[in-house]
């Protein structure tokens, strides 16, 4: 399956934007439309950082696992992830750009390195209906930051 990328300009310098995402817990409130019941652990942010939510899908009940693999701040950040019972891994990437006017563009993609069988034959629907709720994420982050209802404090795991 083609990867699903998408972005959003978040009136914040690069270097704010990336303290926010660091945090795995941060995650959960520009997340919780597509998780439920968050779980933390590992270090607080950085590489091996970990999240664990169940879907918020129709039908079996489905955990997704993610994992921080590399972190270049600010600009990058990767996360490993699975789920369907580890019938489904990922990657995704965030990159942070910086505008001129001090902004920063905020890219997510996913790429899918394994999908179950069902996904594969469903591919441009499953595409589909993942962009938006990704899209439907970084706006809730972009609105998050204007705000400045997001932290960037500690998950105590």
């Amino acid at each position: 399956m083609r990867p699903v990328r998408v972005s959003v300009v978040v009136q914040r310098p690069p270097q704010e934007v990336f303290d926010v995402l660091d945090v795995n817990a941060n995650h959960a409130s520009f997340l919780d439309h597509m998780w439920t019941d968050f779980e933390f652990s590992g270090p607080d942010r950085g590489v091996g950082s970990r999240l664990r939510a169940r879907s918020r899908t129709p039908g079996p009940e489905d955990w997704t696992e993610v994992k921080v693999v590399e972190v270049q701040a600010p600009p990058r950040i990767v996360e490993r992830g699975s789920g369907a019972k580890g019938r489904r891994r990922t990657r995704g990437t965030y990159l942070l750009t910086e505008r001129p006017d001090g902004a920063t563009d905020v890219t997510f993609e996913l790429e899918f390195l394994e999908v179950p069988r069902v996904e594969r034959l469903t591919a441009p629907l499953s595409r589909l209906y993942i962009r938006r709720l990704l899209s439907k994420a970084m706006q809730r982050l972009r609105l998050q930051l204007a705000s400045g209802a997001h932290t960037t404090g500690t998950t105590g795991a």
